[in-house]
């Protein structure tokens, strides 16, 4: 069985950017654009490692959820739609991209507060419980964060610690990846606003597609 150990010498800070595992910071990266390209090449969103981790997430929270709290408990449906929204919304704003930078940037934002919310449940399950919440700087947190260093992520990276700990330890390395994942998605979040104000939409890209289109012609 694995033991919690940690690399001592790890980031020491607060909030989601220090939950951060340094091998899932890039996201979609786009190639340099065509001119005349109208729709860009995106909406592969299994390699965000931003979906990669939210659906980790929501595979946790479905074994959690049905496991650790009451049957009939409504807090079970509400976490489990709050990680599968956080997962779609990612999948689904990726998939928008090729048509609307708007769109994505929407449901982007939509996954990240969905994920906020689920964060709120695993904090208020440890709190009313009288349950620890590992410190950013603790051994566990810094052992999950290694483990998020991994790529790419998957549910099978975390099986044994889900199928063996007690409820705690299963909600405290929840919230470890959901800090990750909300890492992520804010950096993705700055990267489309910067490529929206840069670039423009749809229609202004359709625009300078015919722009280029009409100056390119050869003249009669």
């Amino acid at each position: 069985m694995k033991k919690w150990n940690a690399n001592e010498n790890d980031a020491k800070n607060g909030n989601d950017e220090h939950h951060k595992s340094p091998a899932s910071h890039k996201s979609h990266q786009s190639p340099p654009t065509d001119p005349n390209r109208v729709l860009p090449p995106r909406g592969d969103y299994q390699t965000l490692l931003s979906f990669q981790k939210a659906e980790v997430v929501y595979d946790i929270t479905f074994r959690f959820a049905h496991k650790y709290l009451s049957r009939g408990d409504r807090t079970v449906d509400q976490m489990i739609q709050s990680a599968r929204s956080g997962k779609q919304n990612i999948l689904e704003g990726s998939k928008a991209a090729t048509t609307s930078k708007e769109t994505e940037i929407k449901l982007t934002n939509v996954g990240r507060a969905s994920l906020e919310e689920l964060l709120a449940d695993y904090r208020d399950y440890l709190r009313v419980r009288d349950l620890p919440q590992w410190d950013k700087d603790s051994k566990e947190a810094l052992f999950v964060r290694e483990q998020g260093r991994k790529t790419p992520q998957t549910y099978e990276i975390y099986r044994e610690f889900v199928e063996t700990r007690p409820a705690e330890v299963i909600a405290n390395i929840a919230i470890c990846l959901i800090h990750q994942t909300n890492y992520l998605l804010d950096q993705q979040l700055k990267t489309l606003e910067k490529e929206f104000i840069e670039q423009g939409g749809l229609r202004e890209r359709m625009t300078r597609a015919r722009l280029n289109y009409r100056n390119q012609r050869p003249k009669e």
